[in-house]
């Protein structure tokens, strides 16, 4: 074959290709399996964090087992238990659909001082993308012990203020429903506005569409868990 030639060109452009398209596939694959562990153990990091223990990537897991372990389960719109690994649920997928069909996990903890706290993932939408938590309930399912929140890409010093624990420090113990039960859930209010002390916190200066976003989807999540927190 001419090596000059377009043929020989293409041919060696597409062998090429398809060579290193090879190699990246199975580079792919083989980091799966770890990609897969790192969220697992970054995802029972904020989980803990939510019940106020401190863990790492090397104690992580065994504190999760200590603390959580199997006492997890999903419940349907009406706050019935459904089969189902409550740690799988993708929230990204199930925040699209309606409240009535959605899955709502909850991981149950029990402390070493006989507590129950019950966590519940929340998920939204910021200014720049999604934002995500979990709000942890004391056993009377009314009073917040304490939350984890995150982003994808919030602006730093701004909307990002939400994952730091000078702004997650407010929500405790705050009440989701007023004396009568009905649901309040959590206000964010900005600087000057007129707030109720058991169900509001001040929001991110400078972040007014991330805060709103925030208490968008608080409201929209103790909604859907609203039939199992009033159990």
């Amino acid at each position: 074959m001419d090596r000059q030639g377009n043929s020989y060109t293409f041919l060696y452009a597409s062998v090429l290709v398809v060579l290193v398209a090879t190699i990246l596939a199975f580079v792919s694959e083989a980091l799966n399996p770890i990609q897969k562990r790192n969220e697992g153990v970054a995802k029972k990091t904020d989980i803990l964090k939510s019940i106020n223990i401190e863990s790492n990537k090397e104690d992580a897991e065994k504190k999760y087992e200590q603390f959580i372990g199997q006492k997890s389960y999903i419940l349907n719109f009406k706050g019935e238990k459904i089969e189902g690994d409550a740690f799988t649920v993708d929230l990204s997928k199930e925040v699209r659909k309606p409240l009535e069909e959605r899955q709502y996990p909850v991981y149950e903890s029990h402390l070493e001082n006989g507590d129950i706290k019950y966590v519940l993932p929340v998920r939204g939408t910021g200014l720049w993308g999604p934002i995500w938590g979990y709000i942890a309930v004391n056993q009377d399912k009314n009073t917040i012990y304490g939350v984890s929140f995150d982003h994808k890409g919030e602006t730093p010093g701004l909307g990002a203020e939400i994952a730091q624990v000078s702004f997650q420090d407010q929500f405790k113990g705050k009440s989701i429903f007023d004396n009568q039960k009905n649901l309040v859930s959590i206000s964010v209010i900005k600087s000057g506005a007129p707030k109720d002390p058991e169900h509001s916190v001040d929001a991110i200066s400078g972040g007014t569409i991330t805060s709103q976003g925030l208490e968008n989807m608080l409201l929209n999540y103790f909604q859907g868990y609203e039939a199992f927190l009033k159990k």
